[in-house]
C-alpha cells in the first residue's frame, strides 16, 4: 500500500494510460466547444479534434475548477483515510489552485483529521506533468505525504517550459499580444518565446524574425539555465503539430544533450487559449528567474 494518495487534475497533460498505470487519480477539467460542455476525457482524439474546430473558427471556453467539482472530487478519497498530495494547476495560469485551497478548509470541517497539501505547481501543461512523475517516485520511495509536499515546493521552481508558435490570434484573443503586435508578427515572421516566471505567470520572454533564430534563441536559454540534461528526459508537447515538435526537439538536442525526447499533445485546457501550433519544451534546471 502507497503511503499517501496522490492527485491532479488534467492541465497536466500526462498522458492518460501513465495516470493509470501509475495510480494517479486525476481530476477532469471541463471546457466548451461550441456551446457544449465537454469533459477533458485526456484522449489524443479529442485534442486532435479540438484544434481541427478551432482552425475553423470553432469557439471554445475553459473553466477553473469550482470548489464544489473539488469537494466532490476529495470526499470519497478522504474516506480511504490516507494522505493526499494534490498538484494543482498553477495560481499564475488559474484560479482553481485558490478554489482547491478553499475546498480544502471546507473538508477540514467534515474530516478534521485528514492530510491534505495542496500544491500550487505554478506551472500549466507538462510543467506540472513533470511535478506529479516526481511525486510517483517520492511516493513509491516511501516517503511521506508531508515530506513529498515540502519536496515538491522545492522542486517547482526548478521546472522550465519555453513555448512558441507561429500563430499569434489566440495568443491575442488571451489578451497576450494586442491586435498591432500581432499583424506586425505575422507580416514579419515574427514570434514570440514564452515561459514562466517564478510566480507561475506566462511572460513573453523574446521575439525573434523566423523559425531557425527562434529555436536557437530558445537554445541559449536552455543551455543557461538546464542542468546535468543527460541524465533527463526532455519533454516536447504540440498542439496538433508533430512535425512542428519534432524539429524544435532537434534543434534542442542539437545543442543539449538530453537523455532523451518524449513527445505528447498539449490537452485541452492550454489548447484552448493557445490554439494549434503552439510547440513547448519541459525539462529541469536551475531555479526559475524572477520576472
Amino acid at each position: 500500500m502507497y503511503p499517501f494518495l496522490l492527485t491532479t487534475d488534467s492541465g497536466c497533460d500526462l498522458p492518460l494510460e501513465y495516470c493509470e498505470q501509475n495510480d494517479v487519480t486525476v481530476l477532469r477539467m471541463t471546457y466548451e466547444l461550441d456551446g457544449v460542455a465537454r469533459k477533458d476525457t485526456m484522449r489524443v482524439e479529442d485534442f486532435v479534434e479540438l484544434y481541427e474546430k478551432m482552425a475553423q473558427n470553432a469557439n471554445v471556453h475553459t473553466s477553473a475548477i469550482n470548489i464544489e467539482e473539488y469537494l466532490a472530487f476529495w470526499r470519497p478519497l478522504l474516506e480511504q483515510k490516507l494522505p493526499i498530495v494534490h498538484i494543482a494547476m498553477g495560481s499564475g495560469i488559474s484560479c482553481s489552485y485558490q478554489n482547491a485551497c478553499l475546498a480544502h478548509e471546507t473538508l477540514l470541517e467534515e474530516f478534521p483529521d485528514a492530510e491534505l497539501f495542496v500544491i500550487d505547481s505554478l506551472g500549466a501543461c507538462m510543467a506540472y506533468g513533470i511535478q506529479v512523475m516526481h511525486a510517483v517516485q517520492l511516493r513509491n520511495s516511501g516517503m511521506s505525504a508531508e515530506d513529498c509536499a515540502k519536496e515538491l515546493l522545492e522542486f517547482r521552481h526548478h521546472v522550465h517550459p519555453y513555448y512558441t508558435t507561429a500563430n499569434l490570434e489566440y495568443l491575442y484573443r488571451g489578451g497576450r499580444v494586442s491586435r498591432a503586435g500581432m499583424v506586425v508578427a505575422h507580416t514579419l515572421n515574427i514570434r514570440p518565446i514564452l515561459n514562466l516566471n517564478d510566480r507561475g505567470e506566462l511572460r513573453v520572454v523574446d521575439k525573434c524574425r523566423g523559425v531557425k533564430k527562434t529555436y536557437q534563441r530558445i537554445c541559449d536559454y536552455v543551455e543557461k539555465t538546464v542542468e546535468d540534461p543527460q541524465s533527463q528526459t526532455l519533454y516536447v508537447l504540440h498542439a496538433n503539430a508533430r512535425q512542428t515538435a519534432e524539429e524544435y526537439a532537434a534543434a534542442i538536442m542539437s545543442r543539449v544533450p538530453f537523455k532523451d525526447v518524449s513527445y505528447a499533445y498539449i490537452g485541452t485546457t492550454i489548447g484552448a487559449h493557445t490554439g494549434p501550433g503552439l510547440v513547448a519544451a519541459f525539462y529541469c534546471g536551475k531555479p526559475r528567474m524572477p520576472g
